[in-house]
């Protein structure tokens, strides 16, 4: 257990030291988010440096293998996953930067670059032999087989559009993430006994918690999609390579309730000609319409997420 402390701390101090060598960086090339119009609340927001999603996630993949027991398969293929999601991430944000709006590549890009490494992550998950699958708060396992491949490129698909929809916020999707990953970290030791994914897991805690003290309310950086893209990647990643994908809608939940608030709004304005289920989607800028502040609303999500987090732990004692 001293390993994955240890871990996770020297990710919080890499991941401090260049989220405050990256902010002035980004400052003063001035790569600031620009903001949606229709989000009036986050009008002061505009300017914002972004970004900031290339400190923790380095920090964590640094440190991780600097205390990976051995870089097997396991550890290349997710950290090649996640950072390539990082990568398309932070070009993402640059032609958002360079054309000075909040557009940067095109859905139908995005979408085949997500398809093609969900795809990968299937195919090398079949090969590997990763096919079994845990059921939350029972002691079943079932090896699925090639099933596993179809179930994998799901599980990529929605978890890092699910994260990345959940990045609207300060400190929104920090926060959830933090818990979600040292709670899947825990769990990958306990039921598939992966040392490599626990130290992973902790280092990507460890370093979002010091992203944090630069991204609460009110942030000084924002992840952008650099962050948010390969945060959902790593946690597909994680989660589907240790048997552990069916716990995203557990632990995850509150990924998936912003995802389907999302996908209800579209459902119902399209069916009733105009209606609306949430004032704004997906639901934090309803509750945020509705007067509750940015802090409020990721503290109820953080807690929501380490609960949930915690339970399935207990259940798999």
């Amino acid at each position: 257990m001293k390993t994955y402390l240890w871990a996770a701390l020297a990710a919080f101090g890499l991941s401090f030291l260049l989220c405050a060598l990256l902010i002035p960086l980004l400052r003063k090339v001035k790569a600031g988010q620009n903001i949606l119009s229709y989000v009036k609340e986050h009008k002061e927001k505009s300017g914002t440096p972004t970004m900031g999603g290339l400190a923790f996630i380095l920090a964590a993949s640094i440190v991780s293998l600097a205390f990976a027991p051995e870089i097997d398969r396991f550890t290349v293929a997710t950290l090649a996953i996640g950072l390539s999601y990082m990568l398309v991430g932070l070009i993402d944000d640059l032609l958002k930067k360079k054309h000075k709006e909040n557009l940067g590549l095109k859905a139908y890009q995005k979408l085949v670059f997500q398809l093609f490494v969900a795809v990968f992550a299937g195919v090398f998950a079949v090969r590997s032999e990763r096919t079994v699958l845990y059921i939350p708060f029972t002691d079943l396992s079932f090896d699925i087989g090639l099933w596993s491949f179809p179930l994998t490129v799901f599980c990529f698909l929605a978890t890092v559009n699910a994260v990345n929809l959940t990045d609207g916020l300060d400190g929104l999707a920090a926060g959830v993430s933090a818990p979600f990953f040292a709670c899947l970290g825990v769990l990958s030791v306990l039921r598939a006994g992966e040392t490599g994914a626990g130290i992973l897991s902790f280092c990507l805690t460890g370093a979002l918690v010091a992203y944090l003290v630069f991204n609460s309310p009110k942030a000084s950086v924002f992840m952008g999609d650099t962050g948010s893209l390969s945060l959902g990647g790593f946690a597909a990643a994680i989660a589907s390579f240790t048997g552990n994908a069916l716990y995203i809608l557990v632990i995850g939940l509150a990924f998936v309730f912003t995802v389907i608030s999302v996908v209800l709004q579209v459902i119902y304005y399209k069916a009733t000609g105009g209606k609306r289920i949430f004032l704004m989607s997906p639901a934090h800028h309803h509750f945020q319409q509705k007067g509750h502040s940015e802090s409020k609303i990721a503290y109820a999500y953080f807690t929501v997420t380490l609960i949930l987090g915690v339970l399935s732990i207990v259940a798999a004692l």
